[in-house]
């Protein structure tokens, strides 16, 4: 039973004790009656005034009931051994009197509870006062203890000899398994490698993205190595008392020396693994004295242990390089993105032991979620068993998977958003611009589905299938550019005018052209260089500004690059939707009657073909979607924010 649990049941102890205390004192005041002497009794019995006399267990004490009943009972007690009778016989009261018609004496059989009320009445203030004093001693080494033990490591730590995670529940990061398995062989059989004289790396930094799965891996090397496994935030090191986060670190490595051969896994190292000298508090705050014990932990004179470093951090950049040197994180594992292939291993990782139907696909399922993390991908596979079973259905489908990974990536759909007949047949308009414009672009990303249906925060969605390429040339980044601009050239040629909806748009065409004058070499007046050079402060890891390594006559140069391009690629847009008008009309009426259309619907309508007929008796087939509901005077809403979904940034 642990502190707070003896101190709740103490709690609970002294109140019922309270309570027993006022029953007892509140039965005992009931109980008191008027007294009277043995003198007065044998007078009022030799007047005919009492009843009846009764006599309690202990023989102590007599209670007399009075013949008239106004007259209230009353209580006399004996002293000494001698009976009632004997008593009263002393003062002239004999049998003769009693066969006369007096009343006869009662003897009572002793109660059950006299003794222990009576005991209770002795000890109880006494039991009172111990408890309480016992309570706050017991408060007092709460205190004590918890005053002694702020310095100690907060590292919770696992046997390994039940492993939950191994590297079989790891998929998507073959090349970081390969690294960490060497790890594991050594914590198996160090004699192996002590043989050639090799010495096995102290620390190993994994580096990824959020999700790819940094901690998952750590926790299986410890699950493979059947050792001692430490686990810790970087922030449960720092306190705001000066030297705690020093004297953790040192009890930390000190459990594990205990413990080796074992391995360390500090989570988020970054929030104590800064660069030094570049804190709020100068050069001697808390978080750089942590640092300087991590760093003599892990090379300083005694060192000579088993025991492994594993870190996690998504920003490798802002470690401190007295951390990075070869000694203290001798390797780097980085755990990338997952391609096609590991996105495939791992949905068949996290599809174990669920009921999936027969017609789903997983190399369908890994095409269509690139840019995908492992985190991403379980929690899609999560979402379609919520669907599943809120369909009442036996099995996940592959219509329940695609509207999980739709839900993901673009957010639920707000059917019940508000929408008005000329903003819905705006918002028509613009999505089929942008599908259009791609279309007949042979550079651009191929359609997926476009959709008036309000998702996440845009009121329409053109959703593309984006690959895995990690170089796009020249050609593609421009199409992205004309495809971004569709929708608001279609808002032109048909309406005349200009809407606010493509404020995301734009910002996506001017980082795309920016990146590709300044970044990516791809102008042909300033050339392959490199315009800027960004600025961050380590302490807050963001960029902050850009320095300007140009002249002003180059920034003008850069600015006319960069309009040139979007201008270009926005009289493309306009002459494909300009030639393809009666096409742009077709879809958006499809879109307003039906307001999703999925790739074969869109090229069908293309191609002057009506729309498949849906098979309502298919399992898969979705009910036909309610119409957005309307109203008439929108007067107060802001404006729409029509928005394709952020395309991959170019490599």
């Amino acid at each position: 039973m642990n502190g707070s649990n003896l101190s709740r049941w103490l709690v609970y102890l002294l109140i019922g004790v309270a309570i027993m205390a006022f029953l007892w004192t509140y039965t005992a005041n009931n109980n008191q009656r008027p007294q009277v002497s043995i003198s007065q009794l044998a007078q009022e019995i030799k007047a005919n005034e009492v009843e009846k006399i009764a006599v309690s267990g202990n023989g102590r004490m007599v209670t007399i009931t009075y013949t008239n009943p106004s007259i209230e009972e009353a209580q006399a007690s004996i002293s000494g051994v001698s009976a009632l009778e004997e008593v009263l016989a002393s003062y002239g009261v004999s049998d003769v009197d009693y066969a006369d018609g007096q009343p006869a004496i009662i003897y009572q059989s002793p109660s059950q509870w006299t003794g222990l009320l009576t005991t209770i009445g002795l000890f109880l203030p006494a039991v009172i006062i111990i408890v309480f004093i016992y309570f706050i001693m017991r408060q007092a080494q709460g205190s004590n203890n918890q005053a002694l033990s702020f310095g100690k490591s907060r590292a919770r730590m696992f046997t390994g000899d039940h492993p939950t995670v191994t590297f079989a529940d790891v998929a998507g990061c073959e090349e970081a398994k390969e690294e960490l398995e060497e790890v594991v062989e050594f914590l198996r059989e160090p004699e192996k490698f002590v043989s050639f004289g090799a010495r096995i790396p102290k620390g190993v930094l994994l580096v990824g993205s959020p999700g790819t799965g940094k901690t998952l891996l750590a926790k299986a090397v410890s699950g493979e190595a059947g050792v001692p496994f430490f686990s810790i935030a970087g922030s449960e090191f720092v306190e705001m008392f000066v030297g705690v986060g020093a004297s953790r670190v040192r009890d930390l490595f000190e459990q594990a020396k205990r413990h080796s051969p074992c391995i360390i896994f500090v989570d988020e190292i970054d929030a104590v693994g800064r660069h030094r000298g570049a804190g709020l508090g100068g050069s001697h705050d808390e978080r750089e004295q942590t640092l300087n014990q991590i760093l003599v932990e892990m090379d300083g004179f005694d060192t000579d242990t088993h025991v492994i470093i594993l870190a996690a951090t998504n920003r490798p950049d802002i470690l401190d390089p007295a951390l990075m040197r070869p000694g203290r994180f001798d390797r780097r594992v980085v755990i990338d993105r997952p391609d096609v292939r590991g996105r495939e291993a791992i949905f068949k990782v996290h599809l174990r032991g669920k009921p999936v139907a027969s017609n789903v696909s997983v190399s369908t399922l890994a095409k269509s979620t690139p840019g995908f993390v492992g985190a991403d991908i379980e929690n899609t596979v999560n979402e379609a068993a919520l669907l599943a079973a809120r369909r009442n259905k036996k099995s996940i489908g592959m219509s329940e998977f695609h509207d999980a990974v739709e839900r993901v990536q673009l957010g639920p759909e707000r059917k019940s958003r508000v929408i008005t007949p000329a903003e819905k047949e705006i918002i028509a308009y613009h999505e089929a611009g942008h599908a259009l414009v791609s279309h007949f672009l042979p550079d651009a990303m191929p359609l997926r589905k476009v959709t008036i249906v309000p998702r996440g925060m845009g009121l329409g969605i053109t959703w593309y299938m984006e690959d895995d390429n990690l170089m796009p040339n020249k050609s593609q980044l421009r199409a992205r550019i004309a495809s971004a601009l569709g929708g608001r050239v279609a808002e032109e040629i048909v309406f005349g005018e200009i809407t606010a909806g493509a404020s995301n748009d734009l910002q996506q065409v001017t980082k795309i052209a920016q990146a590709m004058v300044t970044q990516y070499g791809m102008s042909e007046d300033l050339g392959p260089r490199v315009y800027g050079q960004k600025q961050e402060m380590v302490f807050l890891g963001r960029e902050i500004s850009e320095q300007r390594d140009y002249s002003d006559a180059v920034a003008e140069k850069i600015d006319d690059e960069v309009r040139q391009l979007i201008d270009g690629e926005y009289e493309r847009a306009r002459r494909i939707l300009a030639e393809h008008r009666q096409v742009l009309d077709r879809v958006t009426a499809a879109l307003l009657e039906v307001e999703t259309l999925d790739a074969e619907d869109f090229v069908a309508l293309v191609e002057g073909r009506d729309l498949p007929a849906s098979d309502p008796q298919s399992p898969d087939s979705q009910p036909p979607r309610p119409s957005t509901p309307e109203v008439q005077n929108a007067s107060d809403r802001t404006p729409p924010k029509l928005d394709m979904p952020p395309s991959p940034s170019p490599a």
